[in-house]
């Protein structure tokens, strides 16, 4: 024992040096955001709106082969508090193959009270949407995806926010996986990935965006649920139809060139279907990176600079998304060379112990936050609290995110022109016949 503590000790500087990175990124904002929500909860409870004034809304739903969900996405805003009456609803068809159209009408049968209206488009979503937008007769325009259901009172939340505070331009609403289908998933394995995408959509959102929108600092409004002030989205240039990022891009737009104020309505939720298999995640993190790399080129013009780090948020989340997510993946490989230079295998093993309890205190943290939020939303609290669990194996789970982030980033870099996204397995393939044609020609070139 005395030897494992003397060896630690002597060797701690090299040690601290890689605690840093986690410490001052992430243990320390976390904190700073931990108590900040914990004080301002009860104040944003007690000053909630009575504003009872509820305008006409449109509501834009881009399909795509979408038969399956349609109809339960049409059913939930039928279902909503808010009036139907002051609802107009978009169907933005963009060349679906499947049913969807049946589904649409089957739906305007059985909901003769929605305004309920279906639109040819050209393919893409964010062309489906730029469509959409100029048919809309609503004063603030909501975009839902239609493989999701909205919660009850979602609308109506959303938008007695957004007239209760006439300065915010656009709004994303809390964006989590359903509940019911994650419990009827039989797969063990399946269904603790999807608890931990359940976890993680709670921690991005309800915590993450919560802190982002303090100081209309919002890096993305979820696709899935956003809302806008009709006026201030036509003052910008729609959606980008050249990135997969557009959601991204329109947040930017809101905010740089229209001036606005991009913010979190956390008591408006909307619930979409957990990820359907690990190939899944794999490629739809991938699609996620290539989409911010796009953006952040786009908007980042002469701001990449390391001394406004702290000033500009910008340069903060890239530094924090690619650069120290580098620095992380690179210090796996450094430990376990450090073996070979006579390092003590407990030294690592101890190491690796304190980060992971470090990311154990930051999601316990997290959690305790994220239960006191949803103290208005009972179903949901009681899921989540079942989920503590999770707070163990997040670590494990954001680490291999890291590493699919990473290929996101070199296939974004290599074949961004045309590169679509690959399957794990097709990867691992392409890498064993270039290793394999690499040992090939090094043999070749051994026998001359």
């Amino acid at each position: 024992m005395h030897y494992v503590l003397f060896t630690t000790l002597s060797q701690m500087g090299f040690w601290i040096t890689w605690l840093l990175i986690p410490i001052v990124v992430e243990a320390i904002p976390a904190i700073m955001a931990f108590f900040k929500i914990l004080f301002s909860s009860l104040e944003k409870q007690n000053s909630e709106t009575k504003n009872k004034f509820l305008p006409y809304i449109s509501i834009i739903v881009p399909v795509y082969n979408s038969e399956k969900t349609l109809y339960s996405c049409i059913q939930s805003i039928n279902q909503s508090s808010y009036p139907t009456a002051n609802i107009q609803i978009i169907i933005a068809d963009n060349q679906s193959q499947d049913n969807s159209f049946k589904v649409f009408q089957t739906a305007q049968k059985d909901f003769p009270n929605l305004n309920i209206q279906w639109m040819r488009t050209d393919q893409g979503k964010a062309r489906a949407l730029n469509a959409a937008i100029y048919s809309c007769n609503g004063t603030y325009i909501i975009n839902i995806d239609s493989d999701g259901i909205l919660e009850k009172n979602a609308l109506q939340n959303l938008i007695r926010r957004f007239e209760s505070d006439p300065t915010i331009s656009a709004m994303t609403g809390c964006v989590l996986t359903q509940k019911e289908n994650i419990k009827q998933t039989k797969n063990i394995g399946l269904r603790l990935l999807q608890c931990l995408e359940y976890f993680e959509y709670a921690q991005a959102f309800i915590f993450g965006r919560n802190i982002e929108s303090e100081r209309n600092h919002l890096y993305t409004m979820s696709g899935a649920f956003s809302g806008f002030r009709k006026e201030i989205l036509l003052k910008t240039f729609m959606y980008d139809v050249t990135t997969v990022g557009e959601d991204i891009d329109i947040t930017f737009q809101i905010r740089e060139k229209a001036n606005g104020k991009v913010i979190l309505c956390a008591d408006a939720f909307f619930f979409v279907d957990p990820i359907e298999s690990k190939e899944k995640l794999y490629t739809q993190r991938q699609r996620w990176q290539r989409g911010q790399i796009e953006v952040s080129q786009k908007f980042s013009k002469n701001r990449l600079q390391t001394k406004t780090f702290f000033s500009d948020f910008l340069v903060r989340r890239l530094m924090i998304d690619h650069t120290f997510l580098f620095l992380k993946t690179i210090w796996l490989f450094a430990s376990i060379s450090l073996l070979f230079l006579h390092y003590s295998p407990v030294l690592l093993i101890l190491s690796y112990l304190a980060i992971y309890l470090l990311y154990i205190l930051i999601n316990a943290l997290v959690f305790i936050n994220i239960s006191m939020i949803l103290i208005k939303f009972p179903e949901e609290q009681k899921f989540y609290l079942r989920l503590f669990n999770c707070i163990f194996w997040m670590p494990i789970y954001n680490f291999i995110l890291s590493w699919i982030r990473i290929v996101g980033v070199i296939n974004t870099k290599y074949f961004s022109t045309k590169w679509t996204t690959k399957s794990y397995r097709e990867e691992i393939k392409n890498v064993k016949i270039i290793v394999k044609n690499d040992f090939m020609k090094i043999k070749g070139d051994t026998k001359k």
